[in-house]
């Protein structure tokens, strides 16, 4: 394999169906999946650096490698003996687009929300091993494998890492080449497909799921033909860590973590390795689900990271934003943040958990401190005692790690669903009556979005119809309205709806007699129409609005009617100018 070969051009790649063609240039597969790998090693005088990067020619600025650098590395590596997998997130260096960017828009545009891609950051997936080695002068094997993405596949990546990085280790550069050529002969991460990739001897079974999946809903994946004679490991799940196990040290409050996550408080969890302050830290963002969690999060963030001083400043109030830390320095540095999650070392749960009570961040002193929620907040809602009594009668029976997840994943979905619902109702609302859509007008505005106008429906059509819990439902509204999670869904909203709107006028324009319109206005108003027709039927195929293709086809015969009837030179300009 042509490990030097150049990330391609948009220009010179060619698609069918959604993929690419088999002739497409070299790293073009890859790059739907991953931006590059890095070989991260300790060096005597260098400290950590990069030895090797996968395509050879990959552009990551200089903050990007430092942050890989350090990050790549356990915070206290000396008491990481054997292998660890961990996770972190780095903002990408601005101003720079790929080329694969468009297409991969197009391959995700199906995914739930919080599986698209990070167009502003670049997820970091780590492999690290530290064995005796009385051949080096340090007496250490220290090295990492990391995975560098824009894809929020957690468990993917950590599953492939695991069958990749110990031959990698074992044989060295050629095997990494070799896992990197199959990498590129996969199919585009694709939502709804069914996907088979192969690597290194293994064919991996996954589906990504779509946004019309429902919630919470498993994956069925397709099981292994009797007559295929490759190993093949089948994953019920992309993105989703270990919740239960995440959890079990603080369970007692997971249902208060669930505001602060939804709120998007400032949180810091501080853990004693950078697998469990990443597991968590990425199990608190996805308890928000399906709502996606808008503001920054760093699994795993040490005091050599580019945004250190921008997040641990005490000049202003903390930022929105949650950070998994190992480093003892921060439990000073960070005293000063409203809201602090320790937690010890994560052992399989065997026993009931002892109840942490939550404490007052004066306590937080030292590192000495003990496992618990540091915090002076007050919830909204009064606490669900079924869901503690249901995950402790589990432990008690030896309940599958996995079966716990599910319940408290399952717990925190209809507890989101119940919240985001009257929102929801409200905000659908706001859409224009369809009779109100003129084909000879523009379409018409959305009402606006009014806080208390809002809050006032919950009276009658709030979450005490979908859930049982009690307390300040209005309160938690009001807060609710002034995150950066109201403020990133109801973004996504309004672009949705007005897409709709834009559609049901395309619509209204294609069942319109325009033949008729056409005789009764100058030729001037007719070119102006075609024009602007034109570029509605390119906006429809360049933003994929939701419309039917036959109402597209519907569309250019419109405006090709109307081009004949016009005089001949007009009719050669307007297919001239911009021919869809």
């Amino acid at each position: 394999m042509d490990v030097s070969g150049s990330l391609a051009t948009g220009s010179a790649r060619r698609y069918v169906a959604g993929d690419l063609l088999p002739e497409s240039l070299p790293w073009d597969r890859f790059s739907s999946w991953l931006e590059c790998v890095c070989v991260v090693t300790f060096d005597l005088e260098l400290g950590q650096a990069i030895e090797l990067v996968y395509p050879h020619d990959v552009r990551l600025s200089e903050r990007e490698k430092t942050n890989i650098c350090y990050l790549s590395f356990p915070d206290s590596y000396s008491g990481c003996l054997g292998d660890t997998q961990f996770c972190f997130r780095i903002r990408q260096s601005a101003g720079r687009k790929t080329s694969l960017d468009f297409l991969l828009d197009q391959y995700d545009r199906d995914a739930p929300i919080y599986l698209k891609k990070d167009s502003a950051h670049y997820y970091g997936y780590v492999y690290f091993r530290q064995v005796r080695d009385k051949t080096l002068k340090r007496g250490y094997f220290q090295k990492s494998l990391v995975l560098i993405s824009k894809l929020p596949y957690v468990n993917f990546f950590h599953s492939l890492l695991k069958l990749i990085a110990p031959e990698y280790f074992d044989k060295n550069e050629p095997c990494l080449e070799a896992a990197c050529n199959d990498l590129d002969r996969w199919p585009a991460p694709i939502s709804g497909k069914l996907l088979n990739l192969p690597i290194m001897g293994v064919v991996i079974k996954v589906r990504i799921p779509t946004r019309q999946d429902k919630p919470g809903a498993v994956q069925m994946v397709q099981s292994a033909d009797e007559t295929d004679t490759q190993v093949s490991i089948t994953l019920p799940t992309m993105h989703e860590v270990d919740m239960f196990r995440c959890f079990c040290p603080i369970f007692f409050h997971i249902q208060m973590l669930w505001e602060l996550v939804l709120l998007g408080e400032p949180l810091v969890v501080m853990a004693p390795s950078p697998a469990e302050s990443s597991e968590t830290v990425l199990t608190l963002v996805c308890c928000i689900l399906p709502l996606k969690y808008c503001s920054d999060f760093r699994p795993y963030f040490t005091i050599h990271d580019s945004e250190f001083k921008e997040y641990t400043t005490r000049t202003q109030a903390p930022p929105s934003v949650i950070l998994g830390v190992t480093n003892p320095f921060f439990a000073k540095t960070l005293q000063h943040w409203p809201h602090i999650i320790r937690i010890g070392d994560m052992k399989p749960a065997g026993d009931i958990p002892k109840q942490v009570k939550v404490k007052k961040l004066k306590n937080l002193k030292t590192l000495d401190s003990k496992p618990g929620v540091y915090t002076s907040y007050k919830t909204f809602l009064s606490r669900d005692e079924d869901i503690i009594k249901q995950v402790q009668k589990g432990i008690q029976q030896k309940r599958p790690s996995e079966a716990q997840s599910a319940i408290i994943r399952r717990y925190f979905l209809e507890l989101t669903q119940s919240f985001i619902i009257p929102l929801e109702r409200y905000v659908a609302s706001l859409m224009p009556l369809q009779k109100s859509i003129s084909p000879w007008k523009s379409p018409p505005q959305l009402k606006p979005f009014i806080a208390e106008e809002f809050l006032k429906t919950l009276e009658k059509a709030g979450p005490q119809l979908t859930s049982r819990l009690k307390g300040d439902w209005i309160g938690l509204y009001r807060q609710f309205l002034k995150s950066p999670n109201f403020d990133g869904w109801f973004r996504l909203r309004w672009k949705e709806m007005t897409q709709k709107l834009s559609a049901l006028h395309l619509e209204a324009l294609c069942n319109a007699d325009l033949l008729i319109w056409i005789q009764k206005h100058t030729e001037v108003e007719v070119v102006d129409l075609v024009l602007k027709l034109k570029e509605k039927l390119m906006q429809a195929k360049q933003q994929c609005l939701p419309v039917k293709q036959d109402t597209l086809e519907k569309l250019q015969m419109h405006i090709d009617a109307i081009i004949l009837s016009l005089p001949e030179d007009l009719q050669s300009i307007l297919l001239k100018n911009g021919a869809t």
